[in-house]
């Protein structure tokens, strides 16, 4: 049989991606809710947040090793699998992921070590800031990261010539046509996933009757932040969808369904896509709303997928489903939402079991959209690695072979199952262990450093905590 080393590594780089953005998708958000947990114990003096940040601390750090670990392998692939596209586009991806690292990387690496030894031997201020420290590393590296993304979707401040890229100006580079929306998407879309993970952990504790003070507070913070960025989010999502349209109309045919140039579009509720006979089968949909969606008006034309070149078309199927169920779950984000504000206002939104397990329910939504949207965006690039200059084919490494490309993937698929449940299995046991298990929990006079005089802080700082 043979093995296409260009099909095993674009599933190598799939599967390694898939995984990976799952860490940063929770910690982005987790990492500003700390901080914000840290903020209310600084100011109120209440031990309950103190005990909120130590215990979601402890996931937030199982769960960045767990990114890091995953990350690493994809600069790896690179060189062993994509050394053509890591040739051509090095003026661009060498500098990007090097600001990534410099600004963000340390950034975070050196202010978690405070966030999670020094809470005993720096002042509480200094604590804080550690925090919010971290929080801005994980924004920083949304930034880079994205940018770099965003750029090999819509390039800009580039000259390509002779199979380089070379930067005419980092501005337009960084700054494309599409980094802002992505940005603001993608930001939005892991403040979600965080909440409902840290919605699923409360409404489990306030089903059992367990830690009910941390419980409430964990549960109302996170349907407060869900009731602004769900809706929010379906805006930001018609933005990403109004620029993609611009800049990538085939994607955006392969998402909706279409494959004829329609003037007054139907948006399809359903559909089976075919792409071999080029048509949507059993189509269900809703008469002109996705010419009014995406051009404005209820007779505006969009184009079929019919009306790109054979070897120029994304696979329809695949964005067709993963699109809807990205959309779909975006509006049970905001039903939930809507439910929690009126139970908020009957005063039962703590009581209500039902809406409890239902919490439960949502934990992994986050993580599917996440996951769904990327496979929109990446797949929907097809056949481009950069968008109208570099072909997938003329990316992957000439001297790679079928059966090397197929042994480091199921080495890494027998890697990442080990680390996935190794960490899953550790922080289910903090979860069930709760924020309450930490006997080293103490009163405000007597957690963290507080130097009567402001320079004899480094010396109190160095000694061991009692």
């Amino acid at each position: 049989m043979d093995l296409d080393p260009l099909l095993i590594s674009r599933i190598q780089f799939a599967f390694v991606v898939s995984f990976h953005i799952l860490f940063p998708a929770f910690t982005i958000g987790l990492a500003s809710f700390i901080a914000v947990l840290e903020g209310l114990y600084y100011k109120t003096d209440d031990p309950v947040y103190l005990r909120l940040s130590r215990f979601w601390t402890k996931i937030f750090a199982v769960s960045f090793g767990m990114g890091v670990v995953s990350g690493i392998v994809m600069s790896f692939q690179f060189g062993t699998n994509w050394s053509e596209f890591a040739y051509s586009a090095s003026n661009i991806f060498g500098p990007l992921l090097a600001y990534e690292v410099v600004t963000a990387f340390f950034l975070e690496a050196t202010f978690l070590g405070i966030l999670l030894f020094g809470r005993d031997r720096v002042p509480r201020g200094v604590h804080l800031f550690a925090a919010i420290m971290v929080a801005v590393g994980t924004f920083l590296s949304t930034f880079w990261i994205l940018a770099a993304n965003s750029w090999m979707q819509t390039p800009a401040g580039i000259d390509y010539r002779d199979g380089m890229f070379y930067v005419e100006s980092w501005a337009a580079a960084i700054f494309n046509p599409s980094f802002g929306v992505r940005f603001l998407h993608m930001v939005t879309a892991a403040f979600l996933t965080t909440a409902f993970f840290v919605i699923a952990v409360g409404g489990w504790y306030l089903l059992k009757g367990k830690f009910r003070g941390p419980a409430r507070i964990m549960f109302s913070m996170s349907f407060w932040l869900v009731a602004v960025l769900a809706p929010a989010q379906i805006i930001f999502g018609d933005m990403h969808g109004l620029n993609t349209f611009e800049n990538q109309p085939a994607k955006v045919a392969a998402m909706e369904g279409h494959w004829e140039t329609h003037s007054g579009a139907p948006l399809l509720l359903f559909g089976l896509p075919d792409q071999e006979a080029e048509v949507t089968r059993y189509s269900l949909g809703i008469p002109n709303l996705a010419s009014l969606i995406l051009t404005h008006s209820l007779d505006g034309e969009v184009p079929g997928l019919s009306s790109f070149a054979p070897d120029e078309r994304p696979y329809m199927p695949v964005l067709f489903w993963t699109f809807r169920i990205m959309v779909g779950i975006g509006f049970v984000m905001a039903g939930m939402a809507m439910i929690s504000l009126i139970l908020r206002w009957r005063g039962t939104l703590f009581t209500a079991h039902w809406f409890h397990r239902l919490s439960i329910a949502t934990l992994p939504l986050g993580f599917l959209a996440v996951l769904t949207g990327w496979i929109t965006t990446e797949m929907g690039r097809y056949p481009w690695v950069v968008y109208g200059y570099l072909r997938l084919e003329d990316a992957v490494t000439p001297s790679l072979t079928g059966p090397m490309a197929l042994a480091s993937l199921l080495i890494y698929i027998v890697v990442y199952a080990a680390v996935f449940s190794a960490g899953a299995y550790y922080i289910a046991r903090i979860i069930q262990s709760g924020p309450d298990d930490d006997p080293a929990i103490a009163s405000p006079e007597t957690t963290g450093a507080h130097p009567k005089r402001p320079l004899s802080a480094p010396e109190e700082s160095l000694s061991p905590a009692e």
